[in-house]
């Protein structure tokens, strides 16, 4: 693991949180995009090296939609950016961690990914990130 990639942010409306953190960091989303996959709306913000991403429902079985029903909104996941995402499943689940999607699958921002459970890794879910650019399949 490399860096972290962003935080995900469960948020009801984008479009508030979009004007909220718009205030909060002084600097508008540069990117707002649907991970239909995943039945999510988000909404990338810059800050510095740091990137945050919020994440918005689009669907009410989608994770983020369960995750909102039971917690509320807030911190979903950390994502942590890879240079070789199969080898780095493969690593974690040799080390004991459980694996979500074993085959990383398209998601926002140009990025292939793949989940940690929570579970595995103190409460926290894991999002592994690989841009797609780099991604050669073995």
């Amino acid at each position: 693991m490399k860096k972290i990639e962003h935080i995900g942010i469960a948020v009801k409306s984008l479009k508030d949180s979009n004007e909220l953190f718009a205030k909060l960091f002084g600097e508008p989303h540069y990117k707002v995009e649907e991970v239909k996959s995943e039945g999510v709306n988000t909404s990338f913000f810059q800050i510095g090296e740091n990137k945050i991403e919020l994440l918005e429902a689009t669907k009410e079985d989608s994770p983020i939609a369960k995750f909102i029903n039971k917690k509320g909104e807030g911190i979903h996941h950390i994502a942590f950016d890879v240079d070789d995402i199969e080898a780095e499943i493969t690593r974690l689940k040799s080390e004991g961690f459980i694996v979500l999607n074993e085959i990383p699958k398209k998601g926002a921002d140009n990025k292939l990914v793949a989940f940690l459970h929570p579970k595995t890794s103190n409460g926290v879910l894991i999002e592994l990130c690989q841009e797609i650019k780099e991604y050669i399949k073995k």
